[in-house]
């Protein structure tokens, strides 16, 4: 089996308009891809509800339509840019939406995770995450208008990504590490991780952690297993 993964399009930020990933997805069924697996922040800022739709979020999904028709499934793992995807219509467009996916490629068992919460020390931006994702805030953004809340949501998500990691500055190479050895103990042999935008992999004990680069940068759709 062929698996595809994209993490980190950035679409509608530095990623810019959707048209060349549109165009590698809808080419993955000719390459033998089985599944697509998305490691989050696909878009800028996703919020889940019809009212919040831009341009590049409907040709992202038109495309996933496409290739589902055609027989890949397609995995969606939230990122932190990603706001209530499983509460709207989108759930019913992905074969699943959750915080991780596993699978097996010629008899590696891999792990796909968006990766801002390895650290679970890191309790800023946790309480953070919560707040922004809770069932209140879900309420307040499914019911009032777009031009009310959508700058409360970017200015939540800056204010996320200030506190996650500092990861604009280094990659938290021994938090990564300590993370992989717990989860690779759980009976994985590949740990695969967006969120860092930079392309990294380690051997720890127990298999490999692997970090893709974000497509934003690399303009690429990574693979695992022969294509």
């Amino acid at each position: 089996m062929a698996v595809a993964l994209i993490a980190d399009a950035h679409l509608g930020g530095p990623g810019g308009e959707a048209g060349p990933l549109v165009e590698q997805i809808r080419q993955l069924p000719e390459l033998g891809c089985e599944r697509l697996v998305l490691l989050g922040d696909l878009l800028q800022v996703w919020v889940g509800f019809e009212q919040y739709q831009t341009d590049e979020a409907r040709a992202l999904m038109a495309a996933v339509a496409q290739v589902r028709a055609r027989g890949v499934r397609v995995d969606y793992i939230e990122g932190n840019r990603d706001f209530f995807l499983a509460a709207g219509p989108l759930a019913s467009q992905f074969d699943s939406i959750g915080l991780e996916v596993a699978f097996t490629v010629d008899g590696r068992r891999c792990l796909a995770v968006h990766g801002d919460r390895l650290n679970d020390r890191d309790h800023a931006y946790r309480a953070w995450r919560w707040l922004s994702k809770s069932p209140p805030v879900r309420a307040v953004v499914r019911h009032l208008p777009r031009r009310l809340v959508e700058p409360r949501i970017h200015a939540t998500e800056r204010r996320l990504s200030r506190s996650n990691f500092k990861h604009k500055k280094r990659i938290p190479d021994e938090t990564i590490r300590a993370w992989g050895e717990r989860r690779l103990a759980e009976g994985y042999d590949l740990l695969l991780l967006g969120h860092f935008h930079e392309a990294h992999s380690w051997q720890v004990r127990g298999g490999e952690v692997r970090l893709l680069e974000a497509w934003f940068t690399s303009r690429r759709i990574e693979w695992v297993g022969a294509t």
